[in-house]
């Protein structure tokens, strides 16, 4: 029995570690997505769903190497926070921009909008 432990305690780190490098390079991930893609709506996209996922991962991490429960419960809470904050304001954001009146590219407009507004002169 205490072998399992000590390979678990030789192995928490590794795996926390892991992770929060896992969930960092999807934080990286969503942001070079927000540079490339062509319109609000699709940059949206990239931030929410990316950022909740690199988000989730890392706090997964966190809690894998928290040294103790009432840590592992506030980065639980603060996980809940974000997942719920997140998407809600990613929504919120769309939705204004529709209403003001932004259209999202379709087509070759959003494959090239350089190339789409030539052609429509």
């Amino acid at each position: 029995m205490s072998d399992v432990i000590t390979f678990l305690l030789l192995v928490k780190p590794w795996i926390g570690s892991a992770l929060l490098l896992i969930g960092a390079i999807l934080g990286v991930i969503g942001a070079v997505g927000m540079l490339r893609f062509p319109d609000v709506y699709t940059r949206v996209h990239a931030a929410s769903v990316i950022d909740t996922g690199a988000m989730t991962v890392a706090i997964v991490g966190m809690i894998i190497l928290a040294p103790t429960w009432i840590i592992a419960f506030k980065l639980v809470a603060i996980w809940l926070f974000l997942f719920i904050t997140g998407p809600t304001s990613s929504h919120a954001l769309v939705n204004a921009a529709y209403k003001a009146g932004l259209q999202p590219l379709i087509g070759a407009e959003a494959r090239d909008p350089k190339q789409a507004e030539r052609a429509s002169q």
